[in-house]
């Protein structure tokens, strides 16, 4: 069945004929339904091929009389003789294609008594080179070869693809030379035709010709009607038998999964379910059995098993493209912690971070929302374009980016790299001219520097953002660098701190506390102790020291640097009491931490194995002394199954006993600990990429701006107008592929490596295998997906 059908669909896609695409989901067709579907395909199948068959027979008859008519208008022109029958010689006047020397060969060979015959016929363009040399070798000069190409293609019968011909006409002395000739042109593939005697002979021929291809036309033309009634009518039912036979495909090919019991005749199968599912599995074996009319019901039993299960993570349409970008880098082993829940706000929000833009974030949310409101049409969920698909999927992910980039863009109050002035600056202009600070050529210096250090300048903070008045200075990028680089320092550390928090659900979960003391805590220490205090050290700055003392404020950087390389702080402290704490005080804990997550693990487990071990050879040697002499002497003289039984049980304890390899536990444990202490440096400098990239998306907006908006706004005249329109288009056409589309791509690929490196490493294997259920809805339901086109 699968193979008539394909053979249908290909000649439905043949013909161009639209196939159903609709919401149409039939059932698995019972066993006596299917004899009828088969009779149904079988009698199409062989109704089609006859229609074409003969359809391919009146092509290929057409194609020949097309051929024989153009050869016979061509060869007309290439030879015109008159001949004269006077009983069995025939004399012909003229050769206009012989050269003087052919026509004195053609003189001595009339004398001798040779025959000239010709052969006409049609050739492939691109074979005419070599059949023109091969008739010069082996005929030995013998023929004269005239050919001109057809002006029309012409399909070829064996490859329908349309092809140019060459029609040839041959002149030759002699049966034998006419022999080798005619096998030449039967190598090549020619197709030969009868060449005329004479010129009435010619009309009669062509006259017949037209006769037939008219008529051909007109059969043929019928035959093409009735092989696309035929096809519409199959491709009214094809989609459903498709549909049907996938199902009744992967019903046998689940059931030849089973065992097969000879005994109870029946199938059994071990397979994985969800405890939430077995109701409902329950239910639909029942209601199987009560429609099949099964004399035996069939029945579900819960068997205690010792391996991992599968990973079943439910899903909906929100939630879908986060799970997948988790999934990439690994399925979460069974009743591991998702990073998905959090994925959701932490993915799009540091995307945003790096993609902050008003105006960008607006585009990108509106697309979002075209997508999720037309998310059921199916011409935007069933196209071929894969670029599209993976768009059209991620339009929820593509939505909550969109969100917040929104918000970053008002936080770094950033719009098509303008400014927005929504609260009014905090910054009073008026008192700089008032104490003479600035001039009215001061607003048109394109090297105009802000210094908050002034009194009666600064008046408050903006409410929301950065101030207006930064897109005017010089040193606007100064004051935002330092902003976004501490800032991204800030995210990284929280975002990090919060990894290492999600790994103590993993070790309570799986029984592992001792992961608790051991690893958690000193990583949670190493942490906090050296960059969390840099966090700090950032936010106490930022409140306590303002604009007039924060020229005179420590300097973070060198403190941080001092604390490492282990020396004394030089200079004013931060922070009352920082005095006190020395420099080996500030490093102790992180340096502590590195022994114990070193050695903590492989120490104990050493321990507890050792322990266990003492309390086996003590409840052996209990067991041994409450057993009897006789019965040990039965035993062993008697009762062989029961002693191998205790041989059983002994070899199992010493299993149970063997050491395990400290040496691989140990090193495996030192990589884990030089990964994480070294990982927290380098994770913690890439989390900087926040910054970088958000510095290039502003940089690249001011940019784009200044070069080409700023072209057509500096026109003033009315001719300004119509120039800014071509100017704008421009401008919106590079916004979108270069800031939307690339930019975008960036940022996502950057969020990307964040959340699967710096932030899933800290507690998230990944090392667990997928359930993938039997299920009728992951079958596809597109024709070009299936092995049938």
């Amino acid at each position: 069945m699968e193979r008539i059908l394909g053979y249908l669909l290909r000649e439905i896609k043949k013909e161009d004929i639209p196939l159903p695409d609709g919401e149409v989901n039939p059932a698995a067709p019972l066993p006596k339904h299917v004899i009828v579907i088969m009779e149904q395909l079988q009698r199409l199948e062989l109704e089609l091929s006859e229609v074409t068959k003969n359809k391919e027979k009146l092509q290929k008859n057409l194609l020949e009389l097309t051929e024989y008519t153009h050869m016979l208008r061509i060869t007309r022109n290439f030879v015109h003789h008159g001949t004269e029958r006077e009983s069995t010689q025939v004399q012909y006047e003229e050769f206009p294609f012989l050269e003087k020397e052919a026509m004195m060969d053609y003189t001595s060979m009339q004398r001798l008594g040779a025959k000239l015959g010709f052969i006409s016929g049609l050739i492939q363009s691109v074979k005419i080179e070599a059949f023109e040399r091969m008739l010069w070798r082996v005929c030995k000069g013998y023929t004269i070869l005239s050919y001109s190409e057809v002006d029309e293609l012409l399909n070829d019968p064996d490859s329908g693809e349309p092809t140019r011909s060459v029609v040839f006409l041959i002149s030759y002395w002699g049966d034998q030379i006419g022999q080798k000739v005619k096998k030449i042109c039967d190598c090549y593939h020619c197709h030969l035709y009868p060449y005329p005697n004479s010129n009435e002979e010619r009309a009669d021929v062509v006259e017949g010709l037209r006769t037939r291809i008219q008529d051909l036309h007109t059969v043929l033309h019928r035959t093409e009607d009735y092989l696309r009634q035929v096809l519409v009518k199959a491709s009214e039912s094809v989609y459903v038998w498709v549909i049907q036979v996938k199902k009744m495909k992967a019903i046998y090919h689940i059931l030849n999964l089973c065992s097969f019991d000879v005994t109870n005749k029946c199938l059994i199968s071990e397979v994985w379910c969800p405890v939430h599912d077995l109701p409902a599995l329950r239910r639909a074996l029942e209601d199987g059995s009560r429609k099949s009319g099964a004399t035996v019901p069939s029945f579900v039993n819960r068997i205690p098993s010792t391996d991992t299960p599968p990973t079943l993570i439910r899903t909906n349409k929100f939630t879908s493209g986060f799970q997948n970008i988790v999934d990439a880098y690994g399925v979460s082993s069974y009743r591991e912690v998702n990073p998905a829940p959090y994925t959701i706000i932490t993915f799009p929000f540091l995307f945003a971070v790096m993609f902050g833009d008003l105006g960008h974030g607006i585009i990108m949310a509106l697309f979002a929302i075209w997508m999720v409101l037309y998310e059921n049409d199916r011409k935007l969920k069933k196209t071929r374009n894969e670029i599209w698909n993976i768009f059209f999927e991620g339009r929820y992910i593509i939505l909550l980016m969109g969100i917040f980039s929104v918000y970053t863009g008002l936080i770094y109050n950033d719009c098509f790299s303008k400014s927005l002035n929504l609260f009014g600056s905090g910054w009073n202009v008026s008192a700089m001219f008032e104490h003479g600070d600035w001039t009215l050529d001061t607003l048109s210096n394109r090297f105009l520097a802000l210094d908050p250090n002034i009194t009666g300048v600064f008046k408050g903070p903006y409410p929301l953002g950065i101030d207006p008045i930064w897109n005017l200075a010089s040193n606007r990028l100064t004051f935002l660098n330092s902003y976004k680089m501490k800032m991204s320092v800030i995210l990284g550390i929280v975002h990090m701190t919060f990894g290492v928090l999600l790994g103590v659900f993993n070790h309570l979960h799986f029984r592992r506390t001792f992961n608790v003391y051991l690893i958690f805590i000193p990583e949670l220490l190493f942490l906090l102790c050296l960059f969390g205090y840099l966090v700090f050290m950032v936010v106490y700055k930022w409140l306590v020291f303002t604009v007039r003392d924060s020229r005179t404020a420590p300097s973070i950087l060198i403190h941080f640097i001092n604390m490492f390389l282990m020396q004394g702080d030089s200079g004013r402290p931060l922070f009352p009491g920082q005095v006190r704490f020395k420099v080996h005080d500030d490093t102790r804990s992180p340096v502590l931490s590195v022994p114990v997550l070193l050695f903590g693990k492989p120490l104990y487990l050493y321990w507890q194995h050792k322990g266990r071990a003492r309390l086996n050879v003590y409840r052996g040697y209990q067991r041994v002394r409450r057993s009897s002499e006789e019965e040990l002497s039965l035993m062993h003289a008697h009762d062989l199954e029961e002693g191998s039984s205790l041989d059983s049980h002994t070899s199992s304890s010493d299993s149970q006993s063997e050491e395990p390899d400290f040496a691989d536990l140990f090193l495996n444990q030192s990589i884990h600990t030089i990964e994480y202490c070294l990982g927290c440096i380098s994770n913690t400098a890439s989390y900087l990429r926040l910054w970088a990239l958000s510095l290039a998306h502003a940089q690249l907006s001011e940019v784009l701006w200044a070069m080409v908006m700023r072209v057509g706004l500096r026109m003033d005249t009315s001719l300004g107008i119509v120039f800014l329109v071509p100017v704008f288009g421009l401008f919106a056409v590079l916004t979108v592929s270069i800031l939307l589309v690339m930019e975008g791509l960036s940022a996502f690929l950057h969020a990307l490596r964040l959340h699967w490196v710096e932030f899933q490493n800290k507690f998230y294997s990944g090392a667990g295998v997928k359930f993938v259920p039997f299920a009728f809805t992951l079958l596809h339901s597109s024709f070009e997906k299936d092995g049938l086109l």
